[in-house]
């Protein structure tokens, strides 16, 4: 960065404002989806008390009573400069088929350490002993994914027994399954994605290989180890009785292997080197007066963030103007509004949040034909500004009938012009951010930049719904070949009673569909926290590509 760019101040915005408050019209819309609002909160809270659980009491006391190890928020505080982080997908893993996974085994997250926004993959031993499920593979996989998308320091603090071997299946074999993570490893280290590990607990098996692939490794004595086959299968195959320390302890990884960095007596000092270690990257960060002048120049929306629990919708009759939404999240409610009379069903334009300036696009009624075309043009205008884009997604419920030709004549333009606005999402090199405030619905979901096309990060909000169509929508979908048989009917009402429990929000997260389920009124502190993250990459002074990927002696 140059000094004239560090010392630029930041720029109150002259956007037009949007002032847009509630009417006596909305009332009855409004209550009703604070209503449910109100009921999706509580099985939010519900969830996270669940979560926060780990693997309950027993486990917790063996943790950190007879194994003497600290629990992994604990850790967390030790590492991380204050426990204002961003935590990734904290319901991944509940109600899945083989039971519930409290936080798929692991956190996953952003936080700061030593001032540098860095991702964390924390095992939680407390829950099945730290053993690695279907859905455990995957969460660490996303994680490594944002640290490579957005060129993020990554800390693995590593407690695991490797894979659940039932489910071997699942976790082995495949592209996306345990190896990746090794695959990811190395080619952070290629990109110069700087990587530590800290072995503050079991690494074996496939766990191993974690930190020996790390740039940086630090140890804690008596409580990490690290090895392939643990002593009750060295006794098994040679008759050799041998302790978890003498095979694979700190002192023999620090002083014999020189599989180690760092040698730690305890946990706390083994942070400490953590710390102390993310110091030494190459990163130049703004001064401080800098982020502070920075902060004074934002302005809060005119309206409360709390009036976004009335917005959300309750189904999709039950949406209001999304401007309304778009008003509570930015800067002083304040938005430059690009083709404001054209495909109205889309709206698009410029505003701050947090003094970050973005690109909104945001569904307000069907995808049609000229939204589409609008939504192309934005995404292009933005992608050669170096604009980031925000999504804020409630698509159609169900697909266009084609009831006439001229009907289908439309639909045809229609599937034309989403397929541009695909292609202009897809191919836009901007970073992009998907909040799903509503339905998450067929093709129109692609275009609005859902999961499939590869957001830098996507959440939702606990009223949405992902589905190919919504309840009571499937007749979309079916053909219409005059009356339906009672069978038919039976077998609709089936379907529909499967989607209304699979498109909920939190079977959705259970399963990492997405990167966690928000809460309306905290929007706009995770868009900032988002927004701060994606611009780090460019302070990294040293980012040219390596010939090949860092490699222990």
């Amino acid at each position: 960065m140059s000094s004239a760019a560090g010392k630029r101040r930041a720029l109150r915005s002259a956007f037009p404002v949007l002032d847009l408050p509630f009417w006596p019209i909305h009332k009855h819309i409004y209550e009703a989806n604070l209503r449910n609002s109100n009921a999706c909160l509580k099985k939010y809270t519900e969830f996270r008390k669940k979560v926060r659980e780990g693997g309950g009491e027993s486990s917790i006391a063996r943790h950190t009573q007879r194994n003497r190890k600290l629990l992994v928020r604990d850790r967390l505080r030790l590492l991380l400069d204050d426990e204002d982080f961003l935590e990734l997908s904290p319901f991944a893993g509940l109600g899945l088929p083989y039971g519930d996974i409290p936080s798929a085994g692991c956190l996953t997250g952003i936080g700061r350490i030593s001032g540098l926004w860095c991702v964390f993959v924390a095992n939680d031993a407390t829950v099945k002993g730290g053993t690695a499920y279907p859905i455990t593979v995957k969460k660490q996989l996303r994680a490594q994914e944002i640290a490579i998308q957005n060129r993020l320091p990554c800390v693995y603090l590593v407690d695991s027994g490797g894979a659940f071997l039932p489910l071997q299946s699942e976790i082995f074999p495949d592209k996306n399954h345990g190896g990746r993570t090794f695959y990811y490893e190395a080619m952070m280290s290629a990109m110069k994605i700087p990587q530590v590990a800290v072995v503050c607990g079991s690494c074996t098996a496939g766990g191993a290989y974690i930190p020996t692939m790390a740039e940086e490794t630090v140890m804690v004595h008596q409580i990490g180890t690290i090895f392939l086959g643990g002593p009750p299968l060295v006794k098994a195959a040679t008759g050799e009785e041998v302790t978890p320390e003498e095979l694979g302890g700190a002192r023999l990884h620090a002083e014999v292997s020189g599989c180690v960095d760092h040698f730690a007596w305890e946990e706390k000092e083994g942070f400490d080197y953590t710390r102390n270690i993310i110091s030494t990257l190459n990163f130049q960060l703004p001064e401080e007066e800098e982020e502070v002048k920075k902060r004074e120049a934002e302005e809060e929306p005119l309206h409360s963030s709390e009036e976004l629990l009335g917005l959300a919708p309750k189904s999709y009759n039950y949406s209001l103007d999304v401007k309304m939404v778009v008003s509570r999240l930015v800067d002083g409610s304040r938005f430059l509004e690009f083709k404001a009379r054209y495909g109205t069903s889309l709206v698009t334009g410029f505003a701050k949040i947090h003094g970050h300036l973005v690109g909104i696009l945001a569904n307000n009624g069907e995808l049609s034909y000229e939204a589409a075309l609008k939504g192309s043009h934005f995404v292009q205008l933005c992608d050669q500004r170096d604009v980031p884009l925000l999504f804020l997604q409630n698509t159609a419920p169900g697909a266009a009938l084609t009831p006439s030709t001229k009907r289908a004549e439309m639909n045809s333009n229609c599937l034309k012009a989403q397929g541009s606005m695909m292609s202009a999402v897809a191919s836009a090199s901007v970073p992009k951010i998907t909040v799903v405030i509503g339905g998450c619905h067929g093709a129109d979901s692609y275009a609005m930049c859902g999961r499939a096309f590869d957001p830098n990060f996507l959440f939702l909000w606990p009223n949405a719904k992902v589905s190919v169509t919504a309840p009571g929508h499937l007749s979309s979908l079916l053909p219409l070949d005059g009356e339906q048989d009672e069978e038919q009917k039976k077998q609709e009402e089936k379907l529909n009673r499967r989607l209304a429990e699979e498109s909920s929000a939190f079977f959705s997260s259970g399963r990492m569909w997405d990167d966690g389920v928000i809460l309306p009124q905290n929007t706009r502190k995770v868009l900032r926290d988002a927004l701060d993250i994606i611009k780090q990459q460019q302070y990294q002074l040293s980012t040219e590509k390596r010939r090949s990927a860092f490699l222990r002696m």
